[in-house]
């Protein structure tokens, strides 16, 4: 494949910006502009990352096509090597699309405490070291703990276990794939920009607010912090990857294709709050019956 560059990031980039507008928050999003405008692993960045058990990156394979994976582990899997360095003491696991993935490449990640309802955006380069990958950082902040569901997450170490079968499902959902994801309060969402890198964030609502049938999903888009980084990504690149998680089970159910923001989706109501939708196409569907980490996890 050939590896994206990442440009040092100063400020929103022009999708961001553009979709910032058309939402007519512009003054609002200025006044976060700090945040993304390149950071590090500061010490209280670094204490939350050390009890972290959970985070989803969003990285593309090695054939170039992009996917969000679960990355899980016991508290100190995830280390602060330096103020731009994060380790992480794990791979995806076997059966995932991201098993493999090459270093070199720009990688988002988002770490979550659901107890806390806390969470970091991480954005990179990709990095192989021996015992399993790294980050070297050029964004990390938080996000509020809006739309976070509370779980108690509790994984131990990998039990030796292989993971479950692996299903390739083609460019459809199966019945069985529909009810994993109309049963979701959560998901993961990676997105792309040719200059600025991957992304991973976090979605959530109530359970069934994203909609499926066999050959799209859509969700509707909640009032947030104005930043817009994902829907600027789709702005000017509709490549996506969306992954749900079974957080008592550890199956995951990983989509990769296109999404659109649809900005007249409807009157605001329930099922439209700011009158936008995002209607996702999958491309490639892959569902995975995890048994390599044991996995706990209690509402």
């Amino acid at each position: 494949m050939t590896n994206q560059h990442r440009a040092t990031a100063t400020g929103f980039h022009r999708g961001e910006l553009a979709v910032q507008r058309q939402a007519g928050v512009q003054t609002q999003a200025a006044r976060l502009v700090s945040m993304v405008a390149g950071g590090e692993l500061r010490a209280g960045t670094g204490s939350f990352l050390a009890k972290a058990t959970f985070a989803a990156i969003a990285a593309r394979d090695g054939a170039g096509r992009l996917w969000t994976s679960p990355l899980f582990g016991p508290p100190g899997f995830l280390r602060v090597e330096s103020t731009t360095r994060l380790l992480i003491d794990t791979t995806p696991r076997v059966s995932d699309p991201l098993r493999d993935l090459p270093a070199g490449q720009p990688a988002g990640l988002v770490v979550i405490d659901f107890a806390t309802r806390r969470r970091v955006r991480i954005n990179g380069i990709l990095a192989a070291t021996s015992g399993g990958l790294a980050v070297d950082v050029e964004q990390a902040y938080g996000n509020c703990p809006q739309y976070i569901h509370p779980r108690h997450l509790s994984v131990s170490a990998p039990s030796g276990a292989e993971d479950g079968p692996e299903t390739l499902r083609g460019d459809r959902l199966q019945p069985q794939d529909i009810a994993f994801v109309h049963a979701a309060d959560t998901f993961f969402l990676g997105t792309t920009h040719p200059e600025s890198g991957n992304d991973a964030s976090h979605r959530g609502g109530p359970a069934g607010f994203v909609h499926a049938a066999p050959d799209h999903l859509w969700w509707p888009d909640y009032p947030g912090n104005n930043m817009f980084n994902s829907f600027g990504n789709l702005a000017i690149d509709p490549t996506a990857a969306l992954l749900f998680v079974d957080f008592r089970s550890g199956a995951t159910l990983q989509l990769s294709g296109t999404a659109t923001v649809r900005w007249d989706a409807g009157p605001v109501g329930e099922d439209t709050p700011t009158g936008r939708r995002v209607v996702f196409a999958p491309q490639q569907v892959i569902a995975i019956e995890s048994a390599q980490h044991s996995l706990a996890a209690a509402d």
